[in-house]
């Protein structure tokens, strides 16, 4: 099995383990075009305009797995199974001939990105190996493992982060920056206008020296807390090691390709603006802004470079900046058992203090959506006559060292990215 048959031993135990793996791969010359079967991750696409847009794209895109479409869960993920299967058996998506590990690059607005898919060794919280920073919602856990169980795949790779050695001459990245002057495995443009590139690492001199080097580091997860999650639930249903022991990942070294951190904003979804507004009281400076967004988040911006908490609430046509909340009422209404810096995110302050305290808004997806795309929040607010909060995006270096002393962040605080596209590589855990 090729998870577990490369890098054993002593080091493997230490740090980051990622095993090579048969990438099942779309077949290009069953598709219209590698871009057309691409998407953003599953939580990423917009529903249900970006969702139509992808289904209608081509008729094998990679959404009718991730996000099938059907009456009832046990539906989709049904569904999901069986295009999976059936997608293999007309040679649409066909296994690469050995086990191998994939340098991924992607290219776009002024972005440069290249990282390493393997399927990671899951590994406790305890361990330290891999640090989330965020919390989970038990009801995505639940979905994602029945679609991963049905389907026996890792359908998307996560997005994990790790600090190599600045000079980047031995290792992975020595390893990484050789290979990529080599012919990729394709080449395409997605309609972001992101250039993605893959190749195959199979070399057992390669291979050894990546599993060196990484047995030594560890990994902040920068995207997919609730796959991960799902990841170690499914492991610990197994009642022997193999495949499911590890789980499919993109590994970036920051110290040579930082991450780019965006917000992502909340739609309230019950909460009409104005009632938002009046139940504030003085527990903000409030401003509004008549527009356009454009104006609202330049001056969220510049709000957020000064001490205290911001945001911009909008869906009544206009956008209102609130800034300076009150300290007295942070103190009584903000948990104190935390570090400062936990204490002082905003997304700590917008649900201890705004949801809980003052909206009164219940944390279930009935009444708080999560939005990466500021427009499509605005837009939503207006449609649905709600209210969406944006936020400021936090620095990497708080995520990190909140993280490394064990603290989760509220969930969807951060996005990291660029995030890479699904459908470029699977894995199938009947082929590792």
């Amino acid at each position: 099995m090729s998870t577990s048959g490369h890098g054993t031993g002593e080091s493997a135990g230490r740090g980051l383990r990622l095993a090579p793996f048969r990438g099942l791969r779309y077949v290009p010359e069953r598709v219209g075009s590698l871009a057309a079967v691409t998407s953003p991750p599953y939580d990423v696409v917009v529903r249900p305009d970006g969702l139509r847009h992808l289904e209608t794209a081509d008729p094998y895109n990679i959404v009718r797995l991730i996000l099938p479409q059907a009456a009832t869960a046990a539906d989709r993920h049904r569904q999901a199974a069986e295009t999976l299967r059936r997608w293999q058996d007309e040679q649409v998506l066909a296994p690469d001939p050995e086990p191998a590990l994939y340098v991924y690059e992607q290219r776009g607005e002024g972005i440069l990105q290249r990282g390493l898919i393997g399927a990671l060794r899951l590994t406790p919280r305890e361990e330290g190996v891999v640090l989330p920073h965020e919390d989970v919602m038990p009801h995505i856990i639940e979905d994602r493992a029945a679609l991963m169980r049905d389907t026996a795949a890792n359908l998307e790779p996560l997005l994990f982060s790790y600090r190599g050695d600045d000079d980047g001459t031995e290792g992975a990245a020595a390893v990484i920056e050789r290979v990529i002057l080599t012919d990729p495995l394709f080449s395409t443009t997605t309609d972001d206008g992101f250039a993605h590139r893959l190749w195959s690492i199979t070399d057992p001199q390669d291979l050894a020296r990546i599993d060196e080097d990484l047995s030594h580091r560890h990994a902040l997860i920068a995207d997919g807390h609730h796959r991960w999650a799902t990841y170690l639930r499914l492991h610990s249903e197994q009642p022997a090691p193999g495949p499911w022991d590890f789980g499919l990942v993109l590994l970036v070294d920051t110290a040579r390709y930082p991450l780019r951190v965006r917000a992502i904003h909340r739609l309230l979804h019950k909460l009409p603006v104005r009632t938002a507004l009046e139940a504030l009281g003085g527990s903000f400076r409030v401003r509004t802004i008549d527009g356009p967004l454009e104006e609202a988040l330049t001056a969220l911006a510049e709000a957020a470079d000064e001490p205290g908490n911001a945001f911009v609430l909008a869906g009544d046509g206009r956008f209102h900046l609130l800034d300076r909340p009150d300290p007295a009422l942070l103190a009584r209404t903000v948990p104190a058992d935390r570090p400062r810096a936990w204490r002082e995110l905003d997304a700590t302050v917008l649900h201890s203090l705004l949801l809980e305290h003052i909206w009164n808004v219940p944390d279930d997806p009935e009444h708080i959506g999560y939005i990466h795309d500021t427009t499509a929040a605005v837009r939503q607010a207006v449609r649905h006559e709600g209210t969406a909060v944006l936020m400021h995006p936090v620095h990497e270096d708080v995520v990190r060292e909140l993280a490394e002393q064990g603290v989760t962040m509220p969930r969807k605080s951060t996005s990291f990215g660029p995030k890479p596209a699904t459908g470029l590589v699977l894995r199938s855990l009947a082929l590792n």
